[in-house]
């Protein structure tokens, strides 16, 4: 039979930042007869001593400190159990991932998220990035509950629904500094194999690699992320296709110049997706909030400035 109560260990807890019986008492609506009791009978339990009387006042023996030290571990657990159990019976899920592409900066969804914090019953929130298949992968795996921002079509088997929120326009870029700034027409296949590419390499492990735009025996430089590829861009380590909220600032700004291809890259429709067979108060909260605010579009079709 265990010797420590929860209740013990508050009240020991509210001793030691009280710094005596009665003003613990008044802090947890005891009288001061129960709370000496209860260090008492605790003390006697454990053959330890846990408070050194001061007058008035009592500090923690090492005995005492180190109950404190681990009962709090204990305190905390069990007031976030007692949440988890209350929000599984609110509806609200105990926590809720979305998954978005790295080509989406998180903070597309700062408006959203501030609103679900003051409409949620405590659920915990994780966003997780993942590139190309992976970000699909992710939500097959169960590893997040929504996609937002899904680049292209998910894979084939179904399990999950799946709708278009905004498309995504690519432009051909390279430094001022870079050889292919210099040709004065639209860049062929022969231009471009003699230099390297930069590339976001795909995340996924299980599903099929997706490459995009490259040429037999390219040298490529391979990066996580779309923000990345940008940068290393912009200094002049590669060309590549950039989504056009990324570049056009630059553009305009002389940073990097925007060239013709001969096989230019098509938009892309990013998605929003969730598993069919699942639903809690925060999925329906979040499939709602896209479909309304509009988010990633806005995002998309907004001003650098707005972006920023």
């Amino acid at each position: 039979m265990l010797k420590i109560s929860l209740d013990a260990l508050q009240i020991i807890d509210a001793i030691d930042r009280r710094g005596s019986f009665s003003a613990a008492g008044k802090e947890l609506f005891r009288v001061p007869s129960t709370i000496s009791y209860t260090v008492a009978k605790l003390e006697e339990d454990l053959g330890v001593q846990l408070f050194e009387r001061i007058g008035p006042r009592v500090a923690p023996t090492p005995a005492g400190k180190e109950l404190l030290k681990e009962g709090r571990h204990l305190l905390r657990a069990a007031g976030d159990l007692e949440c988890r159990v209350r929000r599984v019976a609110s509806g609200w899920e105990t926590e809720f991932a979305i998954g978005m592409d790295s080509m989406l900066s998180p903070m597309v969804l700062h408006d959203d998220i501030q609103t679900f914090y003051q409409t949620a019953d405590q659920t915990r929130l994780r966003i997780i990035t993942e590139a190309l298949s992976g970000t699909w992968e992710a939500l097959l795996d169960h590893q997040v509950d929504l996609l937002i921002g899904a680049a292209g079509e998910g894979p084939s088997g179904g399990g999950y629904t799946a709708e278009p929120i905004g498309k995504v326009r690519f432009i051909f870029g390279v430094a001022p500094s870079h050889p292919l700034a210099k040709i004065d027409r639209a860049l062929g296949k022969d231009d471009l194999h003699a230099y390297r590419a930069v590339t976001v390499s795909d995340s996924g492990r299980r599903l099929p690699e997706r490459t995009v735009g490259l040429l037999f025996g390219q040298d490529t430089l391979a990066v996580s992320d779309m923000r990345t590829k940008y940068e290393f861009q912009l200094a002049g380590l590669g060309f590549g296709f950039l989504p056009e909220m990324y570049a056009r600032e630059a553009i305009d700004a002389g940073l990097l110049i925007e060239k013709k291809v001969k096989e230019p890259k098509a938009d892309e429709t990013l998605f929003m997706a969730w598993r069919t067979d699942e639903g809690g108060a925060a999925l329906n909260w979040w499939i709602k909030r896209i479909r309304i605010n509009k988010s990633v579009e806005r995002w998309l079709n907004g001003s650098a400035k707005e972006r920023k």
